[in-house]
C-alpha cells in the first residue's frame, strides 16, 4: 500500500476541481456519519465487518465502491491485521494497493458468505488434497509403548499388587489420549472424571480382592455420573452428546484397563510382553498387510517363550496372539482422523495396552 498519488487519468478528473488538501469522500463522511457504511470493508473468505459476521454485499443496482488510493491519516481506520488492500473476486480493500498481487500472497480462504466458513478439521483437508487422514505413531511412541508393557509384565512376576504401579500410569496417560483424540482440549474435566474413575476401580479391586464385579460395578457408576453432569451442562444438544460419548468412552477404557491388575498374574506377565513386541514389529518399515502378519506372529512368539517361564506354557502363543491382535486394533485407533504428535504420545501409548487388557483377562482365565 502507498500514499503516493496515482498517475493517469484519475490525477487529470480531479485537477483543479477541488482546493489542495481537499477529499470529497471524507468531507461527504464528516457531513453524514452513515454514509461511509456503505464501503464496509470486506475481505476474501474469513471477513472482518463492522456490521454483520460475514462478507458486505452491497443493495442492488449499486456499484461497489473501490477507491484508488488511501487519504493521508486514514491508514488507521483500517484493519490492522488485515492484508495489503489488494482487489479480487470477494470485492476491493479500503485503500489502495495494486491488482497485480501473485497468488502465492493471497490468502487461501474460500469464498465469503454471509454467515462465514466453517473451519474444516485437518483430517477433512487432508481427504479433499487426496492425502490419508491416517498417520500412525513412529518408533517413540512405539517404544514408549514398549516401555510401559514390559513394566506391567516384570511387575506382574512380582506379584499382583505390584502391577499397580505401572497400571495408574496408563490409566492416566488413557484419559488423557482419548479426549486428545476427539479433538476436545483442554479438558480437564472430562479427564479428571475419567481417571478418577480408574482410581475407583482399582480401588474397589483391592477391597474386593481383585473381584472382576469391581470394574463392571465402577463402569455401570461412572457411566451414570457422566450422563447426569452432562444433563446439567449448558451446552448445546450436539456438544452435551459429543461430549457425552467422549466422557464415557475415556472412563470405560480407563476403568477396564484395571483388568491387568484383576487378571492372572502369569497372563499379564505374557500378554503385556506379547504387546510390547507387537507394536515395535508394527513399526518396522514394512507394507501395512505384511507388518499386520509380522507383528501377530511376532506377539505369538513372544507368548511361547515368555510362557515358557511361567506357567502357562504353550498356550502363551495364543494369549500372545489374542493380546496383540488387540494392540494393532488400539494402534490403529489412536492413529484416525489426522492425529496431532500429542494423540500419537498419548493415546498412541495407552491405546494399545488398554485395548488389550480384556483379552489379558478373559484369556487368562480361560488358559489357566
Amino acid at each position: 500500500m502507498t500514499n503516493q498519488p496515482h498517475e493517469g487519468s484519475y490525477e487529470g478528473s480531479y485537477e483543479g476541481q477541488y482546493p489542495q488538501g481537499y477529499d470529497p469522500y471524507w468531507q461527504q463522511a464528516y457531513e453524514d456519519p452513515h454514509a461511509g457504511q456503505q464501503y464496509t470493508q470486506q475481505w476474501q473468505g474469513q471477513t472482518w465487518d463492522t456490521q454483520v459476521p460475514g462478507a458486505y454485499v452491497p443493495p442492488q443496482g449499486q456499484e461497489q465502491y473501490a477507491p484508488a488510493y488511501t487519504a493521508p491519516g486514514a491508514e488507521g481506520l483500517a484493519h490492522p491485521s488485515r492484508p495489503s488492500g489488494t482487489t479480487g473476486q470477494g470485492g476491493s480493500g479500503l485503500g489502495g494497493g495494486t491488482a497485480e498481487t501473485s497468488a502465492e500472497e493471497e490468502p487461501s480462504y474460500g469464498p465469503a458468505t454471509l454467515v462465514g466458513n466453517p473451519r474444516i478439521t485437518d483430517a477433512q483437508r487432508a481427504r479433499l488434497e487426496g492425502r490419508s487422514p491416517i498417520i500412525e505413531p513412529g518408533m517413540q511412541p512405539a517404544a514408549l509403548t514398549a516401555l510401559l508393557g514390559l513394566l506391567l509384565s516384570g511387575t506382574a512376576a512380582i506379584g499382583s499388587y505390584a502391577v499397580l504401579v505401572p497400571l495408574v500410569v496408563l490409566q492416566a496417560v488413557t484419559a488423557a489420549g482419548w479426549f486428545r483424540l476427539n479433538g476436545m482440549w483442554p479438558a480437564r474435566q472430562g479427564i479428571a472424571l475419567a481417571f478418577a474413575g480408574a482410581l475407583t476401580a482399582d480401588v474397589a479391586l483391592v477391597a474386593a480382592d481383585r473381584a472382576p464385579a469391581a470394574i463392571l460395578g465402577t463402569l455401570g457408576v461412572w457411566v451414570l455420573l457422566a450422563l447426569v453432569l452432562q444433563l446439567r451442562s449448558h451446552a448445546e444438544p450436539d456438544e452435551r452428546m459429543y461430549g457425552l460419548m467422549a466422557t464415557v468412552a475415556a472412563a470405560a477404557l480407563s476403568i477396564i484397563a484395571a483388568g491387568y491388575f484383576a487378571a492372572d498374574t502369569d497372563a499379564v506377565t505374557v500378554g503385556a510382553a506379547a504387546v510390547a513386541v507387537a507394536i515395535l514389529a508394527r513399526v518396522l518399515p514394512l507394507p501395512t498387510p505384511a507388518s499386520v502378519i509380522v507383528s501377530l506372529l511376532a506377539a505369538a512368539g513372544a507368548g511361547i517363550a515368555v510362557g515358557g517361564m511361567t506357567g502357562l506354557g504353550s498356550n502363551g502363543a495364543f494369549l500372545g496372539a489374542a493380546a496383540g491382535g488387540c494392540a494393532l486394533i488400539g494402534h490403529r485407533v489412536a492413529s484416525y482422523d489426522y492425529p496431532s504428535r500429542f494423540v500419537h504420545f498419548t493415546a498412541g501409548v495407552a491405546l494399545p495396552l488398554a485395548a488389550a487388557a480384556p483379552a489379558v483377562y478373559l484369556l487368562g482365565r480361560a488358559l489357566g
